[in-house]
C-alpha cells in the first residue's frame, strides 16, 4: 500500500466517527471535553457553529452519531452524545450577545426565505451576518414548521424552540408570520435577488381503503398533530389505531394516551427490526403502555351505522423471494375495534403554489430537481433545502442543507461559480504537556451509558406540556463524559524516528498496531497483529522504516485513542495530535480571496 495521506481532512475526519457520521459533522469530541470542563456555554457555541439548535436537537436528534460512536466496538451501548448535547444547551448561559447581527450597513441584496423552519432559518442564521436583508415567509402563527407543528410538547417544550429560534430572527430578519405564499411567481416579481424554499414535507399520505371516507374518525397523522399543537384537537376516542411504524406513529401514540386514549394501538406491517421509528422511541411508547402489534397489514376500515368500529388487518409472515427483496404472505385476517385511526405512514412534499411555467422542473414524485452540491433548482436564484428538496430526512440533515444553500446564495447574489467552494481544512496540535502528561483525559472509563431519567408515569399524562425527559443530573452528566474515547486525538506517527523496539505494540490493549512487510491492502489485513476485518475503515500505514524497511500499520477500526503508544514510545515517534476539521460557511466564502477557493 501507498503510505497514508493523513493531510487529506477527511483521513482524521473519518476516524471521529460521530462527527463523520452527523451530516452537519458537528465537533462532538471537542464539546463533550467543553462540558466535561464545565464549560458549558463554550460547548453550546461550539455545537452551535455547525449546528444551530443545540437546545432543540439535544432533544429531538435523530443521532446518526451514536450508531457510529466508537465505544460501541468497546461495548454495547455508544456515549449518550445527544444527552450530552442537551446539557450543554441546559446549563449555558445566556448567548444572545456573542451571536453575530446584521451590520448597520446591508449589502443590498434581498433574500425571501419560505417556511420558518429548521432549513430556513439556518439560511437565516448564515445570510443576515453578511448583510443581507432576509425576509420569511411563514403561512402559521408561529415560527419552527414540522418542529413546533409535529413534535409533541411532552419532547420539545416551545420555549426551547422559542429561545433558539428567537436568537436567529433577532439577528435582523424580516417574519412574516400567517403569511402563506400562495404564488412563487408573485413573489419573485418584488425584486428579491434569491428565494429559498423550505417548506418541508407537509402532507402526510392517506390509506386508500375501502370505508376511508364513510367516516371522521380517520386521521392523518401530521395533520392531526399539527391540530394537537396548535389546541384544535383536545380528545380523542378511547381506543386509537395508529397506522404505522416511523417516529410519527409514536408521537401520534403518545399524544394519543394524553388526550383520553385507554388502548391504544401501533400497527405495523413490518417485523420490529425493519420498522423506521427510532429505538428510543420505540421504547419510550411501550414504557407508556402503548401495545406494539406487528406484521398486519391494513385492509379495510369498519363503519357500522356510519360509527368506525374497527379495522381489518391481514396477519402476515415475510419471507425473501429470492431476489433479495421481501415479499409477505397472508396467514389470517382479525379485526381489531377502534373509535379513531391515525394514519402516520409517510409524508409528501406539495408545491401547488409554484406555478408549473417559470422553469422550476419537477420528477416523475412531484419534487423539484434540485442540485444536490449547491441547491438550486432548474430556475437560477431559487433554492431549495431540507425536506422539500429531497423528501423527509431529519432536523439536522435540513441545517446541513441550510448551512450549504445558503453559501450558493451568497455566491449567486455576488455574481461568483457555486461550484467553486472553499475545502474543508484541518488543524493538527500536539496534546502533549510534558513527558507523560496530555491535556485531555485518556484514562479508559468502564462505566455503563448513563440512563435519561424520566417523569413517573402517573405525572406525565397530565397535560401535553410535560416534558417527559428531565435531562442528566451533574452527577450523570460527569460520568458520560468520561465515556467519550476522544477519537479527535489522533495517534500521529513519524516513521523516520521509529527504531522498532515494538514497545508500542506491547503495550497496545487492542493489538491495532503491526509493523510488518509492506503489501497490497486486501493481502495485508489479514496478517496484523488482529485481522483487520472491517473494510470501512482505514488502515494506516507509513513511510518505509529506517531500519528495516518494514512499515508501521495501524487498524483504525480497533484504536481506541488511549494514547499508550506514546506513552511509551522512547524516541516520540509517537504523538498524541488533536485533529480539528475546520467547515467552511458562508462567512469563510465571503471573506475568504477569491485565488483561495478549490474548484
Amino acid at each position: 500500500m501507498k503510505p497514508t495521506d493523513t493531510s487529506d481532512p477527511d483521513y482524521f475526519h473519518k476516524v471521529v466517527d460521530c462527527q463523520w457520521a452527523c451530516p452537519a459533522h458537528t465537533n462532538v469530541p471537542e464539546y463533550i471535553r467543553l462540558i466535561a470542563q464545565g464549560r458549558y456555554t463554550d460547548a453550546y457555541l461550539l455545537n452551535r457553529e455547525s449546528n444551530v439548535f443545540p437546545g432543540i436537537l439535544g432533544r429531538v436528534c435523530d443521532r446518526p452519531c451514536e450508531p457510529a460512536c466508537r465505544r460501541a466496538r468497546v461495548e454495547d451501548k455508544p456515549v449518550a452524545i445527544c444527552r450530552l448535547k442537551r446539557v450543554a444547551a441546559d446549563l449555558s448561559d445566556e448567548v444572545a450577545d456573542q451571536l453575530p447581527r446584521r451590520p448597520a450597513q446591508g449589502n443590498g441584496k434581498r433574500v425571501a426565505l419560505i417556511g420558518a423552519g429548521c432549513a430556513s432559518l439556518t439560511v437565516a442564521n448564515d445570510l443576515l451576518p453578511l448583510g443581507y436583508e432576509v425576509v420569511i415567509y411563514e403561512k402559521l402563527g408561529e415560527t419552527g414548521g414540522l418542529m413546533r407543528s409535529n413534535i409533541p410538547r411532552f419532547r420539545l417544550p416551545p420555549e426551547i424552540l422559542d429561545t433558539e429560534i428567537n436568537a436567529i430572527v433577532e439577528m435582523g430578519a424580516e417574519l412574516r408570520l400567517n403569511a402563506p405564499v400562495e404564488s412563487l411567481k408573485g413573489l419573485l416579481d418584488e425584486g428579491f435577488d434569491a428565494v429559498f424554499v423550505g417548506t418541508g414535507a407537509p402532507h402526510g399520505k392517506n390509506l386508500e381503503l375501502p370505508g376511508r371516507y364513510d367516516t371522521d374518525r380517520i386521521h392523518i397523522g401530521i395533520a392531526w398533530l399539527e391540530s394537537v399543537a396548535f389546541q384544535h384537537i383536545e380528545s380523542i376516542g378511547e381506543k386509537v389505531l395508529i397506522i404505522g411504524g416511523g417516529n410519527t406513529a409514536m408521537d401520534c401514540c403518545r399524544s394519543s394516551l394524553r388526550l383520553g386514549g385507554k388502548d391504544v394501538k401501533v400497527m405495523a406491517r413490518k417485523p420490529r427490526h425493519l420498522l423506521k421509528a427510532s429505538d428510543w422511541e420505540l421504547e419510550d411508547a411501550e414504557e407508556e403502555q402503548v401495545e406494539l402489534l406487528l406484521n398486519h397489514s391494513p385492509e379495510e376500515f369498519i363503519v357500522e351505522d356510519g360509527r368506525l368500529t374497527g379495522m381489518k388487518f391481514a396477519r402476515v409472515e415475510w419471507h425473501d423471494d429470492g431476489s433479495g427483496r421481501l415479499k409477505a404472505k397472508t396467514l389470517d385476517h382479525v379485526v381489531i375495534p377502534c373509535d379513531d385511526v391515525i394514519l402516520a405512514i409517510g409524508q409528501e412534499n406539495a408545491f401547488p403554489w409554484i406555478e408549473r411555467d417559470m422553469g422550476i422542473e419537477f420528477d416523475e414524485w412531484n419534487v423539484p430537481v434540485v442540485d444536490k452540491n449547491t441547491f438550486e433548482s432548474t430556475r437560477p436564484g431559487v433554492f431549495f433545502g431540507g425536506d422539500s428538496a429531497f423528501g423527509p430526512k431529519n432536523i439536522i440533515w435540513a441545517v446541513e442543507h441550510g448551512h450549504q444553500a445558503a453559501i450558493s446564495i451568497h455566491k449567486y447574489c455576488q455574481g461568483e461559480s457555486m461550484t467553486e467552494r472553499l475545502p474543508y481544512g484541518m488543524n493538527l496540535a500536539s496534546t502533549k504537556m510534558s513527558i507523560h502528561e496530555w491535556s485531555y483525559s485518556n484514562d479508559f472509563d468502564p462505566a455503563e451509558r448513563r440512563l435519561m431519567p424520566h417523569v413517573s408515569l402517573k405525572e406525565r399524562f397530565k397535560n401535553l406540556d410535560i416534558e417527559v425527559e428531565l435531562g442528566f443530573s451533574y452527577e450523570q452528566t460527569l460520568t458520560e463524559v468520561e465515556r467519550c474515547l476522544n477519537c479527535d486525538i489522533q495517534t500521529v506517527f513519524a516513521a523516520k524516528l521509529c527504531i522498532e523496539c515494538d514497545a508500542c505494540i506491547d503495550i497496545c490493549p487492542v493489538d491495532c498496531l503491526t509493523i510488518t512487510q509492506n503489501g497490497a491492502e486486501q493481502e495485508l489485513r489479514t496478517r496484523l497483529s488482529a485481522p483487520a476485518e472491517n473494510t470501512s475503515q482505514d488502515l494506516y500505514v507509513s513511510e518505509d522504516l529506517p531500519h528495516t524497511g518494514r512499515v508501521m500499520v495501524k487498524d483504525e477500526n480497533l484504536c481506541v485513542h488511549c494514547g499508550l503508544c506514546a506513552e511509551r514510545c522512547p524516541t516520540a515517534a509517537w504523538d498524541m495530535q488533536k485533529s480539528e476539521l475546520i467547515i467552511p460557511y458562508a462567512t469563510d466564502e465571503a471573506q475568504c480571496p477569491k485565488e483561495q477557493k478549490a474548484g
